[in-house]
């Protein structure tokens, strides 16, 4: 799965964790600061957000890019010089553009979360009555908003296009490599289907869960200084009362319980998973050869295939209607989380409502990356059951026993 397209698999992922924490040590440790050469503000500098989609080509933002571009282009040049594969471009850049739209879409969300602020204090000013707000105001923050919208579609659909061609070229990748081992694989429980259809649904599933992960460590990177920003304002807690960093606190608290639930909730959801794969590919195989075999699919073999179906369904029915249950109730509970924290802060009239809309909007993005299992619970069961199927199809090729769900399946 990973040796097809990536050099090095485990070296190259571990490299990839070093060099980009090496980056970003160096970028709070002063690379942000050399920036100040080429026109960018001093990082320490007191100034106020740029509101609006000027942002993105400020000083700061373009000294950033030329960063990230130089250390990309850095790690490329030493892979691809240590270690040639025939699918670097697109395994080693290609990855690295991704990191960097999905990192611009965050920051898309950073600006449109500090427009928040003086947008709807403007509007608690005009409802109010505190000061005179003219329509320009109102027509000026719109449009403000909308500048930054268009870059967000922008971003997105280049994002979503680009990422469907690099999961193509994985499967294809993966395809070509199983393919040459054919001889050895054809004789497996449902060969073609996991060289066909395995591999798309890795591909399809790789597709909206990495970048979801990444997306949801971009989000964190960005969204926890706001948070502790706004933890001068929220110093207080409902049941505990004053905590340091409150809002972090919170958000760490509520989103490890529902990770901790749900991985309880759904242990067995994987392999039933699985093994559900198995039957389904054992019935299908059998009404195959019968098409062309009129000894095979016979009544009492095709019965007692389709009772394991049943048999196996039925116990996934079962499991997941307890997992749902659980997921449901947290999600539920998820809606008002947020306003049950800042309860003691709105009773006392601490904050005004663009803070709060910034708070709320902040505190989501947070929370919501720190649910990153939660969320893509039930799509990374499929996924680990997909990866089972494929690792015994892989212990094949490199001569080495079936892992051990899969000898248990095939017995």
């Amino acid at each position: 799965m990973f040796v097809s397209f990536f050099p090095r698999p485990k070296r190259f992922f571990l490299s990839v964790a070093v060099w980009a924490l090496v980056c970003i040590l160096g970028w709070y440790a002063g690379a942000d600061e050399l920036g100040v050469y080429f026109g960018a503000p001093h990082p320490d500098a007191a100034t106020t957000p740029v509101i609006g989609v000027s942002v993105f080509w400020s000083s700061a933002f373009i000294w950033f890019y030329l960063y990230f571009a130089l250390a990309t282009l850095v790690f490329a040049a030493v892979w691809m010089w240590f270690d040639p594969h025939p699918w670097a471009h697109w395994s080693i850049l290609g990855s690295a553009l991704i990191l960097f739209t999905t990192y611009y879409q965050v920051q898309v969300s950073v600006a449109i979360n500090n427009w928040y602020g003086p947008f709807y204090d403007l509007v608690q000013a005009a409802v109010s009555q505190s000061r005179p707000v003219s329509v320009s105001e109102f027509y000026l923050g719109l449009g403000s908003f909308a500048g930054i919208a268009f870059v967000a579609v922008f971003i997105y659909v280049l994002t979503r296009f680009f990422v469907s061609h690099y999961i193509f070229r994985w499967r294809t990748a993966m395809n070509d490599y199983y393919m040459s081992h054919w001889p050895h694989l054809r004789n497996i429980e449902g060969a073609a289907q996991r060289v066909q259809e395995d591999t798309m649904r890795f591909s399809s599933i790789m597709e909206d869960l990495g970048v979801s992960f990444v997306d949801s460590i971009m989000t964190l990177i960005a969204f926890l200084p706001v948070l502790l920003r706004f933890s001068s304002i929220v110093t207080e807690l409902p049941i505990v009362g004053e905590v340091p960093h409150a809002l972090v606190v919170a958000a760490i608290f509520w989103s490890a319980f529902g990770t901790v639930l749900l991985g309880l909730a759904g242990i067995k959801l994987p392999g039933l998973s699985f093994l559900n794969q198995r039957v389904e590919a054992a019935y299908r195989k059998e009404l195959v050869y019968g098409e062309d075999d009129a000894n095979r699919a016979q009544p009492p073999t095709v019965a007692m295939l389709f009772a394991n179906v049943r048999r196996n369904y039925f116990r996934l029915y079962f499991h997941y209607m307890y997992f749902n249950i659980a997921r449901g109730a947290y999600l539920q509970s998820d809606n008002i989380f947020a306003y049950f924290i800042l309860t003691p802060t709105l009773a006392a009239g601490k904050i005004t409502l663009g803070p709060l809309n910034q708070i709320l909007s902040a505190f989501g993005q947070v929370r919501s990356s720190f649910q990153y299992l939660v969320s893509s619970w039930s799509t990374i069961i499929e996924l680990i059951s997909i990866y089972k199927r494929l690792r015994g199809f892989e212990a094949t090729i490199r001569g080495e026993p079936l892992p051990s769900i899969e000898a248990e399946a095939t017995a």
